[in-house]
């Protein structure tokens, strides 16, 4: 590439200058499978209707971090996945290396270390983590029944009342405990004046719950987490990063 030393690429983040969490980084060019030329550091596999797969693609845009997306499906394209992820699972995040990162958690923990201290959309330590990992790991708990009713409606004939019903409850006291967190935040976003992991992770959920269940999700019974949703959805990476939700035919 000329221009550049050989194998490095210098990128921007567009949001830097609006006081998003980037820098400028250097990444390594690699050439991975499916790529006539040369491609970039890593790519990601997985739609964007996944609340999973759209929160890592948002932080990766927000770090700043050049990838390639494959937006395979986990129904109509396992077989692709497969290689990467036995468990045919999304997000599914190869590296240059050829390793593959599964599971959202994981991956932004890797991004987190690539962005270093400072930069990184969570805390790197201590009770001010634990509390940011807690509200993660509450969203993504409720995508998870969230997914997992859809699954119970579209590809069951006869859905299991006693599994719809133990969902509806986890979802519902789920939303209560964020709504309550959001109201009590005193600064921009959750967990200071940057947006964080848990910011985007609460939209990307927020949004799924919406479309997939919209009885489940009543802005006027959760405005705090309605307005959070809103504000996090009007940004250019929430924007450009999003796909109308299209679940498995049963």
């Amino acid at each position: 590439m000329p221009g550049l030393d050989p194998g490095i690429h210098q990128t921007k983040n567009p949001y830097e200058e609006d006081g998003w969490p980037g820098h400028l980084l250097k990444t390594r060019f690699a050439l991975l499978p499916g790529h006539d030329d040369w491609g970039v550091l890593m790519f990601l596999i997985g739609q964007y209707d996944s609340p999973f797969v759209r929160r890592v693609a948002i932080a990766l845009r927000l770090y700043g971090f050049k990838y390639d997306h494959k937006p395979w499906s986990t129904f109509g394209e396992a077989d692709q996945i497969a290689p990467y992820n036995p468990l045919r699972r999304v997000p599914t995040l190869v590296l240059d290396s050829g390793e593959a990162l599964i599971e959202s958690t994981i991956i932004l923990d890797y991004l987190d270390e690539l962005a270093g201290e400072g930069k990184a959309m969570i805390a790197s330590h201590g009770a001010g983590r634990r509390r940011h990992l807690r509200l993660c790991a509450l969203a993504t708990g409720l995508a998870d029944k969230a997914v997992s009713l859809l699954y119970e409606r579209v590809l069951r004939q006869e859905p299991s009342k006693v599994w719809v019903d133990r969902c509806h409850a986890q979802i519902g006291d789920v939303l209560g405990v964020l709504e309550k967190e959001r109201t009590a935040a005193t600064t921009p976003w959750l967990f200071g004046e940057r947006i964080g992991h848990s910011d985007v992770v609460v939209a990307c959920v927020l949004r799924f719950t919406s479309e997939a269940h919209p009885h489940l999700f009543d802005a006027a019974r959760y405005p705090e987490l309605a307005a959070h949703a809103a504000k996090c959805e009007a940004l250019p990476p929430f924007a450009e990063i999003v796909q109308p939700l299209s679940p498995p035919k049963g």
